[in-house]
């Protein structure tokens, strides 16, 4: 084995390093720029014009501020790097007390309602899981062949507003058709005009002299108006005119359709609704003129195959609760492949109850664009913001304020004790001839009345959540009918059910929302009829829901009982007499951050949260 030879390693040679005479002529001193900026500007002076003096001076004023600007800059830079995280967040907290401290109590509590108002906002659109994915988007509404008279299209501006302020509508959104103060001439058929004539129905009512055009034209629309206007006619009316040009193009075969759908919150008002579209159905079929259109009525509680003969042909419209209907469409009993019309009554409940997830399960199943329709009497600005985003172009349609209570209706305010309830209730049904609703909002309650007034010798039916189907319905059709006088119900029955002969509503117990209230009273002065409302509150009744019925009274200049005319509204000083209602309810006695319907919605998903970490036990 060799060695190998070491390497020789080299010492590299440096340059030498520079050598500085300071006696040295070509050796300049350091001078600090002030000192060079003064002397450039003192040798322009001696020889220079007055310009490139001027010039020098302006030069020399800016050096010196960019100058100081850093240095403040490497300043602040030390201080933040010197200050700890607690330092800086002290800062920043101080900073924002001061400008606190500079707004005034009103600028400050609806700063606060704005940020709850945006943290409760729909994160997205109320669109389909498809329409999501793809990122498929509409701009425009869909084109329908109907068209106004030509009197009606020749009519200027100025000309419908004109009629819309006769009826008290207020309109908002691009292109607004025009409003229609005749039946004949919206072009609906003989022997439905017939047919609404012999109900006593000769004219439109201002929101379907309105709303009904906004339909036919294939707008999308928001359509708010006080309980018992006439609601339900102005969506049937136009999805009832829609099925019916699709079955003359093309009649209908098993398997096909619907073209449109009617979406309700309770059985109830979806039962009700389906038996008001077959009875106007039938009136067009019946002349012979037309033909036959087929309703199918989807929802819990009541047998399928009760209605197969529906299901064994064309099917034009469907009226559902959104559970039942998202079983069907899953089990494929019908599709939405033709469908081109929704419409959801009581649109504000609808979301409130939580079936938000289950209408964008039902929207999934759309395969084209549609025509969406959200109908109620309270439509909070919460609920009109959240249709504003899922609709094209929409058509607002609002007959009043939105949440305000029917003028026909006499509300008589009574404060009675709650040991004494029971037998005033007597008292107050000597008011009126029957029929009578009674409403609580708690279901052994209703059970209660409803056991005292029987043996009170009072014939009565009561209505809840917990009741079966059979006995809702026989509770509804025995009291429509005649055959009991008084009918006990929960807020089940508040909403969107028509008993037209009712002139006496008695609430029992004063609901915590002030939605529930303006329902419960709407169940009577329906369709231009007058009715009376009596409520009985007492010290259990919370101190907010009162100053919401004392705002209510006044603003349908009812007579305010003294005792709650004494409740002052904290808010009032703060907003100078200036108050907005709540965007949440509608309620005008409190704001966003003390509102019941929103405590009572986060109560509910806290409780939806528990029971999915423990896995449903």
């Amino acid at each position: 084995m060799s060695l190998e030879q070491p390497t020789t390693r080299r010492r590299r040679e440096r340059s030498p390093s520079p050598v500085y005479n300071l006696n040295d002529e070509d050796y300049e001193p350091y001078i600090p720029v002030a000192q060079r900026r003064h002397a450039k500007l003192a040798k322009l002076q001696s020889r220079g014009t007055t310009a490139d003096v001027a010039s020098a001076r302006q030069s020399q004023e800016k050096d010196e501020r960019d100058e100081e600007e850093r240095e403040e800059e490497r300043r602040r830079e030390k201080t933040r790097k010197e200050q700890t995280l607690l330092m800086q967040a002290q800062e920043v907290h101080l900073k924002k007390a001061t400008e606190d401290a500079q707004k005034t109590e009103a600028e400050k509590t609806e700063e606060a309602e704005s940020q709850l108002l945006a943290a409760i906002a729909s994160r997205k659109k109320l669109v389909s899981g498809l329409e999501l994915a793809k990122g498929i988007s509409y701009t425009n509404p869909l084109q329908t062949t109907w068209r106004p008279p030509k009197y009606v299209r020749e009519r200027s501006e100025d000309e419908n507003n004109t009629i819309r302020e006769k009826y008290d509508i207020i309109v908002d959104g691009e292109d607004v058709p025009p409003p229609i103060e005749s039946f004949g001439d919206m072009k609906i058929p003989d022997p439905l005009l017939k047919f609404l004539k012999s109900k006593r129905i000769m004219t439109p009512t201002p929101i379907q002299l309105q709303g009904i055009p906004v339909a036919f034209s294939g707008r999308d629309m928001i359509g708010i108006a006080f309980t018992g206007s006439g609601k339900t006619l102005a969506f049937c009316l136009p999805l009832i005119m829609f099925a019916l040009e699709e079955e003359v193009k093309l009649p209908f075969v098993r398997g096909e359709g619907p073209v449109g759908i009617v979406l309700c919150p309770s059985r109830e008002l979806a039962s009700q609704t389906y038996e008001n579209i077959v009875q106007w159905t039938e009136a067009l079929s019946s002349s012979g003129q037309y033909p036959r259109l087929n309703t199918l009525l989807c929802m819990g509680g009541i047998s399928m195959g009760e209605q197969s003969h529906v299901l064994n042909r064309g099917l034009h419209i469907v009226v559902a609760t959104p559970g039942r209907l998202i079983d069907m469409l899953e089990k494929k009993k019908f599709n939405f492949d033709s469908c081109r019309y929704m419409c959801m009554d009581e649109a504000d409940r609808m979301i409130d109850l939580g079936f938000e997830d289950d209408v964008r399960s039902i929207m999934s199943f759309f395969k084209h664009q549609r025509q969406t329709l959200l109908f109620s009497a309270t439509m909070p600005r919460k609920i009109q913001d959240f249709a504003q985003q899922a609709l094209i172009k929409p058509v607002l349609v609002n007959v009043g304020r939105a949440g305000a209570a029917n003028l026909d209706v006499l509300q008589v305010v009574e404060y009675v004790k709650q040991e004494a309830k029971m037998v005033y209730l007597l008292e107050c049904l000597q008011k009126t001839a029957p029929p009578v609703l009674i409403f609580s909002d708690n279901k052994n309650e209703v059970d209660d009345i409803q056991e005292y007034l029987i043996l009170k010798g009072i014939e009565a039916v009561a209505i809840h959540g917990s009741k079966s189907q059979e006995e809702r319905q026989y509770a509804i059709k025995s009291f429509k009918s005649g055959k009991k006088d008084v009918m006990v119900a929960s807020g089940v029955a508040s909403k969107g059910l028509d008993f037209s002969d009712i002139q006496h509503v008695i609430i029992f117990s004063m609901p915590k929302e002030i939605e529930d209230y303006v329902h419960q009273i709407g169940r009577t002065g329906r369709s231009g009829k007058t009715g009376i409302a009596t409520t009985f509150v007492n010290m259990n009744t919370p101190e907010q829901t009162l100053l919401d019925l004392k705002y209510l009274l006044i603003e349908a200049g009812q007579r305010v009982p003294q005792f709650l005319l004494t409740i002052e509204d904290p808010r009032a000083a703060q907003a100078g007499g200036m108050l907005k209602g709540c965007p949440v309810c509608g309620g005008l006695g409190h704001g966003i951050s003390n509102c019941p319907k929103l405590e009572d919605t986060q109560r509910r998903q806290m409780a939806a949260h528990r029971v999915e970490d423990t896995g449903g036990y």
